[in-house]
């Protein structure tokens, strides 16, 4: 369900209506409907010198790193988007994108799409992350959704055993 009250096209309040066999916001004045589709997000498993770059967003509590993320901009291709987002982000060079897979990520209605991709250079941070950490493959515990399930997914193509961090609670 959306925070949208009201239709962007003529006003009109909106209500739970039931269109193509699913409940959505539809404009009880014109015939517009928000389809509340889900977002595409972009995620990197950087492999930075033999290890796996996970970073920490400024927002985040200090223990918590991730994947590099982002989100697609219009006419760029995903690759292109994971590419842009692993300099934006930490200023490394990206020497290919090869696609892992593509994750549903329903709690922020978001697909994931996700990438390995092997980078160089030198890493420098953006404002957007306040930490970064080099993890040897073999040492990494992904988390049990998003991201992680892309992380356990690269592991296990490597061989790698996979062993989930526990849900926080």
């Amino acid at each position: 369900m959306t925070a949208w009250h009201f239709c962007p096209l003529c006003s009109a309040p909106l209500a739970r209506s039931v269109v193509d066999e699913r409940e959505r916001d539809a404009c009880t004045g014109c015939s517009w409907v928000h389809w509340d589709n889900p977002t595409p997000v972009v995620a990197a498993v950087v492999e930075y010198e033999g290890s796996v770059l996970l970073a920490r967003n400024r927002d985040w509590p200090e223990k918590m790193f991730a994947l590099v993320t982002g989100f697609l901009e219009r006419g760029e291709s995903p690759a292109d988007a994971v590419r842009r987002e692993v300099k934006e982000e930490t200023d490394l060079d990206a020497e290919a994108a090869h696609l892992i897979g593509v994750y549903d990520f329903a709690r922020m209605n978001q697909v994931i799409i996700a990438f390995h991709v092997p980078a160089r250079g030198t890493v420098r941070l953006s404002a957007e992350l306040a930490d970064y950490r080099l993890i040897e493959p073999a040492k990494l515990r992904p988390w049990p959704q998003g991201t992680g399930q892309a992380l356990a997914d690269w592991m296990r193509a490597r061989g790698l055993p996979v062993h989930f961090l526990p849900l926080a609670t």
